[in-house]
């Protein structure tokens, strides 16, 4: 078993991402082999917070180009984790605040 940290890779900031957290759903990069049940301890072991589901999908890659030179990005594991009703994950929420004050 992985520490949090490995398992954990980063968040994924889009509008998307930023969207579903109004429903308390947030959006991380994770580790290619971490299962469901890992993704939810690291979870919650960082951020001291209650997961009740952890949905998973690959993202494939796309194709891009620089010059002439055709190439892809590389292909990740995205996780979608559902807190408690309640909860929230205060580093993004911080983010949300200084956003709306703009």
């Amino acid at each position: 078993m992985k520490s949090a940290h490995e398992t954990i890779v980063r968040p994924v900031v889009s509008e998307r991402s930023f969207d579903m957290m109004e429903q308390g759903k947030y959006t991380f990069e994770v580790a290619r082999t971490a299962p469901k049940e890992e993704i939810a301890t690291a979870v919650e072991s960082l951020f001291n917070v209650h997961v009740v589901k952890v949905n998973t999908a690959w993202v494939k890659p796309k194709t891009k180009r620089v010059r002439y030179q055709a190439g892809k990005t590389r292909t990740w594991k995205k996780a979608i984790v559902t807190l408690a009703p309640g909860e929230q994950i205060e580093i993004f929420s911080n983010q949300q605040k200084d956003d709306a004050q703009e």
